[in-house]
């Protein structure tokens, strides 16, 4: 037999371990072990907080108008404070960057929870914590996504990114569901209230991760450093081209929006939720099979298949009948998305310097918080001018074509290889550098206790034999 060969009956367990998530960013990094749980804390607390939002203006109001408006309210404080929080991340300790925004966000969330205990809540608090927390949540985010290359090896982003997702999409299923539960039976007060205390518990989960100083000779937060982060991403075409991508598959094929017209025109009024859940339902299942996500390294042809996936789903969804195929789709396009969000990571995290990571983040903060954003907007207009299905449809075709453009105008987004590419090279060789420089100072500053402590032994002997002598 080729010993290259698996055994007969072993193919489908290697298939099987391939599948299976890649636990080594959790078992190599203690401060990755930290981050994740407190993103999972989080991750669940924040749903709380956003279900309790809506329905507490739709309490206030009746009006549906108001309660779209926070949205309005959030996105340019969002745009704003992403890229002026890319530049502080570069600048500043990481870590207390995230740490003093989990705190900030805790702070107003308990904001919203002295509201909702008056008598008579008023509206403008909401509106204003809500403009609030999306700037503190723009000032978090780059620190947050620049802080794993940190404190995970060069070769295991992939997996840590892949873990990230697993709770983000759990959360994104389980959530909302509990969310509704408590809202809709304790009501919003509870909810906030309970979102409280889980910030306090993510607090200290950060609290236990160590220091993440800047880079030496980093670069002060300025309007200037902003910039130098938006020419370093146009300068790299493979970058431009992930971002792109993602702006044009969320502007022509995120139709979230006209769900409840969709489940209408279908007459499944009860499928609304499901349909908002299918695609993280989707999603979850990619990031709980992840494994074989490690071994790619061709991250831009993945993105590419992907994205051109998630917009054939969304066509199919489009000029589907029954609403069983249009909830299949719709959790198709969900698991694309995910391998699409792996890719990106990977590329970003593998290949940006560790001195412009945090203004990258920014960028890529609006890049995937923008288009949703746009997105609704272009279903919803789409939808009154051509009907709701059409506008799933062609918003869907649209997206395959806007990606095949993309394609042939940046061909180095196709050409991307992690094993070769020399951006990706000078950022392994740099953290296997500052692997090394710590080792050795760990060796070193070891050595120096034992020597010390040889010291102060071989002077005790030497009082201790002193003392014999006198005694003599």
């Amino acid at each position: 037999m080729n010993d290259a060969e698996p055994p007969p009956g072993g193919r489908l367990p290697t298939l099987l371990r391939s599948l299976r998530p890649d636990l080594t960013p959790w078992r190599s990094s203690r401060d990755f072990r930290f981050l994740w749980l407190s993103g999972c804390i989080t991750s669940l607390g924040s749903f709380l907080t956003y279900v309790a939002v809506p329905m507490q203006i739709k309490d206030l109001t009746g009006s549906s108008f108001a309660v779209g408006l926070v949205g309005a309210f959030e996105l340019v404080p969002l745009i704003v404070f992403g890229l002026w929080g890319g530049a502080l991340a570069d600048a500043l300790d990481r870590r207390k960057l995230v740490l003093f925004s989990e705190a900030g966000l805790g702070l107003l969330t308990g904001v919203l929870l002295l509201n909702a205990l008056l008598p008579t809540p008023l509206l403008w608090p909401v509106y204003l914590v809500a403009a609030l927390v999306a700037a503190a949540d723009g000032l978090q985010r780059p620190a947050l996504d620049s802080l794993t290359p940190r404190i995970v090896p060069h070769d295991q982003l992939t997996a840590a990114f892949a873990l990230n997702s697993l709770y983000r999409n759990a959360g994104s299923v389980a959530g909302p569901a509990l969310a509704g539960v408590i809202v809709a039976f304790a009501g919003v007060q509870t909810a906030y209230a309970l979102d409280v205390l889980t910030f306090g518990a993510s607090l200290l989960m950060l609290a236990r991760i160590r220091a993440v100083p800047p880079p030496t000779g980093a670069e002060k937060p300025s309007v200037r450093a902003v910039l130098t982060g938006v020419r370093y991403a146009w300068g790299r075409k493979d970058l431009l081209g992930t971002y792109a991508v993602d702006l044009v598959a969320m502007l022509f094929a995120f139709p979230v929006a006209i769900f409840p017209f969709l489940a209408s025109e279908l007459d499944a009024g009860w499928a609304l939720g499901p349909m908002y859940a299918a695609s993280a339902v989707g999603a979850l299942a990619v990031s709980a099979t992840s494994g074989w996500t490690s071994g790619i390294h061709r991250q831009g042809r993945m993105l590419v298949a992907a994205a051109l996936g998630w917009g054939a789903a969304m066509t199919l969804a489009g000029l589907s009948a029954s609403i069983w195929l249009v909830l299949l789709c719709l959790a198709l396009a969900g698991g694309a998305d995910q391998i699409s969000g792996i890719a990106r990571s990977t590329m970003w995290n593998q290949s940006i310097p560790d001195e412009v990571r945090g203004r990258m983040a920014g960028v890529e903060l609006l890049s995937y918080s923008v288009g949703p954003q746009l997105g609704q907007v272009r279903a919803g207009g789409m939808a009154g001018a051509v009907g709701v299905r059409a506008s799933v449809w062609a918003g869907g075709l649209a997206c395959v074509a806007g990606v095949l453009a993309l394609v042939a105008a940046l061909p180095s987004l196709l050409a991307y290889d992690s094993r070769t590419d020399p951006n990706a090279a000078a950022v392994r060789a740099e953290h296997e550098r500052a692997a090394a420089e710590r080792a050795a100072a760990e060796q070193g500053t070891t050595a120096q206790d034992v020597a010390e402590r040889g010291v102060a032994e071989r002077g005790t002997t030497a009082t201790e034999q002193g003392a014999v002598a006198v005694e003599k």
